[in-house]
């Protein structure tokens, strides 16, 4: 049993006792009481807490960690995450903070780089209301970046490290980038990019120069002081200011640039550290990409937070994985449930008796690996959740049920104002009855998760704060729900709740699917093989693989004469990230469409790649001969 330490920054707000274990009693719910503001709020909350009685201590453990945990908010000195990161300096000290395979940061040295980094961006007059982009992979300085440039105000937007052509270029362009900086590895993603479309402050190498490039400047900022040098008259960053862009598939094409605040960062790392129960003896595992909310802010604060250690590697091994776990002496391990799955299939590893891990935090695990998983592992304890950038849909599963993604405890009901809607399958529109309110599903029933958006620009995550185009914006809005004017984000996702309260992830909605854990826009991909030579139209959709999670992506396309399928695979290469390439190709005579000429999909998706119900010519990508082959 690992001995925790006391955090620092989360002082006790009041001593909140862990309700004992028997039949579970009602809890007066939101519904019934009319809630005061502020800290009241919250010792309503904690009085609720305490007078629940359910499966086991736990959970209740997490939710009084995480409640406790957001007080400070209102409390502490620190009004953004840099901010945050030099008392962490101050009370860790030469304590380890970030670890990878070429260097290891401690809490003092993060602090430093960031004010390298913040007096480089305040040098180039990079500051409030300016965007510098970055794309780089997973390493210490990743972080100690955004942080310093966010520090001097300004906003970082992270590049998915995938993204190439048109997406790249419309992801620099979205983001109104003063400049980029890019890390040596990723160079030529830039590089194939026209460079009179780049940012006029040019591009900043971390790393190596290699060879001559007119808009390419080296980024050393060791000769730049290392504390913070800020004119009083010079405005710093604070908590409503936005800190960073991350980038979001939707379901219209390309990617999205959903808007992050500083306020938002810091109550994600609270409320993880909170519920993963952090301490100065933890150690994360993450080999997530950092260019992602959850392997780029949340789960790392929520570390740091605590005087813990983050292990960065640039990506998942599965061949790695339990050797770096052991060696590392990790304790918390950061999944998505396709990790889970490899991990679960892959060979025998003597190193995965040998591990110290006490608890697995990620998404996406589903219910029939997760059993397995937690087995073969013997992994004391895992904690899934359901959360996405941009929204403000937050769940938990912190009692352990498999496959579900979390429960909303009724106490905590007006902190999590979700509902499930009924949705048209084929538009993809909100049903509406005869008052033309939004139709709840019944228990059990399968429908478009939503979460009510508070009025008066209240702080935090339930608050949606937007993306960069105001009209994406717009459209994942839902206006007079259930009463006039009231207004809730539209996740995209359709779930089902069970009688206990329980959450359940059945699918995306519309034009997105997901594959290798992200979402492939069918816009995007359709839009890509369109411009492909020879290729008349085409329509891309998921199909399932047995054993496999999400859906892999088929296109049914149509050709002339000029068509050369031997060239098709290093075309999407340079325009598509390795997931939403199509891996079954269908060549038809003709796609049906409606009278409105938009294609018919239901079909096509039924037959899948079915070689006994199609007659077409059928083609699966083998990526050993980087070929099309026929099956």
């Amino acid at each position: 049993m690992i001995k925790k330490t006391r955090p620092f920054v989360l002082g006790d707000m009041v001593s909140l006792r862990v309700p004992p274990r028997g039949p579970r009693s009602d809890v007066q719910s939101t519904a019934d009481v009319n809630l005061p503001k502020s800290h009241h709020r919250r010792q309503w909350e904690e009085r609720q807490l305490n007078s629940v009685s359910i499966r086991s201590a736990r959970p209740a453990q997490c939710w009084a960690r995480s409640l406790r945990n957001l007080a400070e908010l209102d409390r502490q000195s620190w009004t953004s995450f840099p901010s945050l990161v030099d008392q962490l300096a101050v009370h860790f000290g030469d304590r380890t903070a970030l670890i990878s395979l070429d260097e290891r940061m401690t809490y003092r040295a993060l602090a430093r780089a960031k004010n390298q980094y913040a007096n480089w961006a305040k040098e180039r007059q990079i500051g409030p209301g300016d965007t510098v982009c970055l794309l780089m992979h997973n390493c210490p300085s990743y972080l100690a970046i955004w942080l310093g440039v966010t520090q001097a105000g300004a906003a970082v937007a992270l590049v998915n490290t995938n993204l190439r052509g048109e997406a790249l270029l419309h992801s620099l362009t979205t983001a109104r980038a003063k400049t980029v900086i890019v890390g040596g590895t990723l160079l030529p993603a830039l590089q194939e990019i026209n460079g009179d479309a780049l940012p006029g402050d040019g591009v900043w190498l971390h790393g190596e120069v290699v060879g001559s490039t007119p808009w390419l400047r080296q980024l050393d900022c060791s000769a730049y002081q290392d504390d913070w040098i800020l004119v009083p008259t010079e405005p710093s960053a604070n908590a409503d200011a936005l800190a960073l862009l991350i980038f979001t598939s939707g379901t219209t094409g390309l990617p999205k640039a959903a808007r992050l605040s500083h306020y938002r960062l810091l109550e994600w790392s609270l409320w993880f550290a909170g519920m993963m129960d952090t301490g100065e003896t933890d150690r994360l595992y993450n080999c997530l990409p950092m260019y992602h909310s959850t392997g780029g802010v949340a789960a790392i604060g929520g570390v740091l937070l605590n005087g813990g250690a983050v292990v960065i590697r640039e990506r998942f091994s599965a061949r790695r994985f339990w050797s770096d776990i052991v060696e590392e002496e990790c304790t918390i391990f950061l999944y998505i449930g396709e990790l889970c799955r490899y991990l679960t299939h892959a060979p025998a590893d003597e190193n995965a008796a040998k591990h110290g891990l006490r608890l697995c935090c990620g998404n996406g695990l589903r219910a029939e690996i997760w059993r397995d998983f937690q087995s073969r592992f013997r992994i004391p304890t895992i904690l899934e959740f359901y959360a996405s950038t941009e929204g403000n849909v937050s769940l938990y599963n912190c009692e352990g049920q498999p496959g579900a993604i979390g429960r909303v405890p009724p106490f905590l009901a007006h902190r999590f104002p979700i509902a499930l809607i009924e949705c048209d399958p084929e538009t993809g529109e909100a049903r509406r009855g005869a008052d033309n309110r939004c139709i709840r599903c019944v228990a059990g029933g399968i429908g478009e998760a939503i979460g009510q958006i508070p009025a008066g620009g209240q702080r935090g995550t339930a608050q949606f704060e937007g993306y960069t185009d105001e009209a994406a914006t717009e459209r994942k809005i839902l206006r007079d729900v259930f009463a006039d004017g009231d207004a809730w984000f539209r996740t995209g996702d359709l779930m089902r709740r069970d009688e206990a309260g329980f959450f359940y992830f059945v699918d995306r909605m519309g034009d997105t699917f997901r594959w290798k854990s992200e979402n492939v826009s069918t816009t995007q991909v359709s839009d890509v093989l369109a411009a492909y030579p020879g290729v008349t139209g085409a329509i891309v959709y998921g199909v399932q693989i047995p054993g496999e999670e999400g859906r892999a992506c088929m296109a049914a396309v149509t050709t002339g004469a000029e068509f050369d399928l031997a060239g098709l695979p290093a075309f999407v290469a340079r325009h598509l990230p390795p997931y939403a390439r199509p891996m079954f190709l269908r060549l038809c005579e003709t796609i049906e469409t409606t009278g409105t000429f938009k294609p018919v999909k239901t079909g096509l998706v039924r037959e899948g790649y079915d070689v006994t119900l199609i007659a077409d010519p059928l083609f699966i990508f083998q990526q050993e001969s980087d070929t099309y082959v026929k099956l």
